[in-house]
């Protein structure tokens, strides 16, 4: 590699560390390491800004402005309040069944939304049930985040990595849905089981605000019927939308700003006050992040990564499937996997089509998604779902630590990486 490939690898680096020793904020250190890739040569203008390979994801960027707004004209309605009072009443106070509760509904729903969507609807229920109950918010968040990087892995549209990879790989919504969410579910089981062990100094049980709860009446926390039924709408028309992308061949991006916008319009809001709803934090922090790893890419460095992985397992089918898995995790915990799976899909690719490019060689495609997915949920930087949620949760002042963050995000992937490794096995090469 070239001097200024090992100068990228150095800045990345340190970029990193910063981030994660939280020596000084995140946003800064993502800004500071774009800016030296850019001072030092590792990256031009032209890729930093414009290069769908090596650049900032706009498609993500744009995504996400368009659901915040979406979001902040929701909250406007009383609907989180709403859900917030159902849920707790469902559960009757009982912290560990509202837990298990949201989990399932930000897992299912991740399945049909990409998942940074889904938290950007979920964490602000969260913060209400989490104040009703008296317990801490962050345990609640982050299992929130785990759920949605499983749940999302089980289709075609749940994560944005799943979207790369179908675009290279051709391979259908249903064969995501066939393949993927039989062990989706067995992981939603166990990492339910995981929870009740990980964050059960949270679900501190109070008899008397589980009686006022039950007192409350969900339907008194709506403030505006009419915006409520506009909101609704909208957001039903940009899930159908979400789902049936690839048969209107419109970008999810272009579906959520294009919503977040006509929304905007109906609700006779200020745009102004709806402005400063929206994560700006998360979305420049977003930007440095793409434009440090993209950096990477167009050094060369991460296609030195794939190749010498492609080299060491040529023409051994599952050895390449049980490294791809675990190889995609560790890196995917290190960068964020939108960026990794477009780095990696050319080189699976060719993987593929070097082991004949058969049925049961698309277990290569498999175990990328698999290990790409589920590794997000390793450490706070992992997944576009962690950095939001993080966000969110700065910004309503109960900041969540990189490291508070990644002691859970490593048992998870660990013991979800673990799960699935004899599934690729026994689906297939055993029983293939």
């Amino acid at each position: 590699m070239s001097g200024t490939a090992w100068a990228a690898i150095a800045v990345f680096a340190t970029a990193y560390v910063l981030i994660a020793t939280e020596k000084i904020h995140r946003v800064a250190a993502a800004l500071a390491g774009a800016a030296i890739m850019l001072v030092i040569g590792a990256t031009d203008a032209e890729h930093a800004f414009f290069s769908e390979r090596a650049g900032v994801d706009w498609n993500v960027i744009v995504l996400l402005i368009g659901m915040m707004l979406i979001v902040a004209v929701l909250k406007r309605t009383g609907a989180f309040e709403y859900l917030a009072i159902w849920a707790t009443k469902r559960a009757r106070g009982r912290p560990f069944r509202v837990m298990v509760l949201l989990v399932l509904v930000t897992a299912f729903v991740s399945a049909f939304l990409d998942n940074v969507t889904t938290v950007l609807l979920i964490a602000p229920v969260t913060f209400l049930v989490c104040e009703r109950l008296n317990v801490p918010v962050a345990p609640f968040l982050i299992a929130e985040v785990f759920a949605s990087n499983i749940g999302g892995t089980s289709t075609l549209v749940g994560d944005p990595p799943n979207i790369i990879i179908a675009s290279r790989s051709g391979l259908s919504y249903n064969d995501f849905l066939i393949h993927l969410a039989p062990i989706v579910l067995v992981l939603m089981v166990v990492f339910i089981g995981l929870c009740r062990i990980l964050f059960r100094s949270a679900f501190r049980y109070d008899p008397e605000r589980a009686t006022q709860i039950a007192a409350l009446r969900e339907r008194d926390a709506i403030r505006d019927s009419r915006l409520l039924v506009v909101t609704m709408v909208v957001l039903a028309v940009v899930t159908a939308a979400f789902v049936l992308h690839t048969v209107l061949h419109l970008e999810p991006s272009v579906v959520a700003i294009v919503g977040g916008l006509v929304l905007l319009a109906l609700s006779r809001l200020d745009a102004g006050e709806i402005a400063k709803d929206l994560e700006w934090p998360t979305l420049v922090f977003f930007a440095g992040l793409f434009v440090m790893v993209g950096a990477l890419v167009h050094t060369g460095v991460i296609g030195e990564i794939s190749r010498a992985a492609s080299d060491a397992t040529e023409g051994r089918l599952f050895f390449a499937s049980i490294v791809l898995l675990w190889g995609s995790a560790a890196l995917s915990a290190v960068i964020d996997n939108i960026p990794y799976v477009a780095t990696m899909s050319p080189v699976v690719a060719d993987m593929v089509h070097s082991n004949g490019n058969t049925s049961q060689s698309q277990v290569l495609w498999w175990a990328l998604a698999l290990g790409a997915d589920l590794g997000g949920n390793a450490t706070a930087v992992g997944a576009s779902a962690n950095v939001v949620v993080l966000g969110i949760a700065e910004r309503a002042g109960k900041p969540i630590t990189f490291w508070h963050f990644t002691k859970y995000g490593l048992i998870v992937t660990i013991v979800s990486i673990a799960v699935t490794t004899p599934y690729v096995w026994l689906r297939y090469f055993a029983l293939a």
